[in-house]
């Protein structure tokens, strides 16, 4: 037989082995092969693995085991790989919440904010939007800094505190959101009446003014408001505005009359020959009306 022919001939017999799958084929045959033998680049390189597809839930549960041994940094890290990998499930609008929560309690407040934000958007119908926009505010309060640094965290905490306390104001968080608003309010005008004592001292009292008029525009109904008025009677007697000065001391001596900033303004007046009286006219007295304190 052709040499040619008899080596086509036991191809064509492994071939048909192959593709007949009750056909035997010996390991010690001299014509066995694997198909990568018919791979002129030679076998396979990299062992191909087909990754199991991992139910949902299943992801979620390993998040809530995370949470509960305190590794909040992995468990957010969980929730957040749910979402991508099923992004249009139910249980992505959970694992988001329990994002945030868990951004919340590993104290990183940018990260749960940004997550809330997200729920907030996805999902601002839903039942835990409350709660979202809660964890938010929360999440910016307990990052609270002193009165002697930028205070932009506390305002954007404020504006969730009061989403909670105008949008759902049955809600189990509103009480709450309602005190830490207050709280929030008076640190803001410790703020800046702290700004405004600083460029006292250094006698810019243009500048120190506008401090105490922001405390007495924005904070008036917190206890900021006594010295930012004893203040603003120091600052308007430096540079000469006496109705300004005894107006600022009037309305503070008729809404608290018991207030040691009160007797401060009396004296500092009475010291120049004046006496506490309201200008009508006066900023300081039309911000009083208005709130109905004086």
């Amino acid at each position: 037989m052709n040499p040619k022919r008899e080596s086509g001939l036991k191809l064509l017999v492994a071939l048909a082995a192959l593709a007949l799958p009750g056909a035997p084929m010996s390991v010690s045959s001299a014509w066995a092969f694997s198909l990568d033998d018919l791979n002129p680049f030679g076998p396979s390189k990299y062992e191909q693995k087909v990754d199991p597809q991992v139910p949902a839930d299943h992801f979620y549960n390993e998040g809530l085991t995370k949470l509960e041994k305190g590794d909040y940094e992995g468990a957010a890290k969980k929730f957040g790989d749910m979402q991508k990998k099923y992004p249009f499930s139910q249980w992505a609008r959970k694992a988001l919440l329990m994002e945030v929560y868990a951004n919340y309690r590993d104290g990183k407040a940018t990260d749960a904010t940004t997550a809330a934000d997200r729920y907030l958007s996805l999902y601002p119908t839903t039942p835990e939007a409350a709660y979202a926009t809660y964890l938010a505010g929360q999440a910016l309060f307990e990052n609270m800094p002193d009165i002697h640094r930028d205070q932009a965290g506390m305002a954007k905490a404020m504006r969730y505190f009061q989403t909670v306390v105008d949008k759902y104001p049955k809600s189990d968080y509103a009480a709450d959101a309602r005190y830490k608003l207050q709280v929030a309010r008076d640190q803001l005008a410790a703020y800046e009446l702290n700004v405004g004592r600083y460029y006292m001292k250094k006698e810019n009292y243009a500048a120190a003014i506008n401090r105490f008029r922001e405390v007495l525009f924005k904070y008036q109904t917190t206890r900021e408001a006594e010295e930012a008025l004893e203040r603003l009677t120091e600052c308007y007697l430096a540079i000469g505005v006496t109705p300004e000065a005894q107006t600022a001391a009037a309305v503070l001596g008729a809404n608290f009359p018991n207030s040691p900033f009160y007797q401060d303004a009396f004296d500092r007046l009475k010291g120049q020959g004046l006496a506490p009286k309201e200008s009508q006219d006066s900023w300081i007295s039309k911000i009083f009306r208005k709130v109905g304190m004086s």
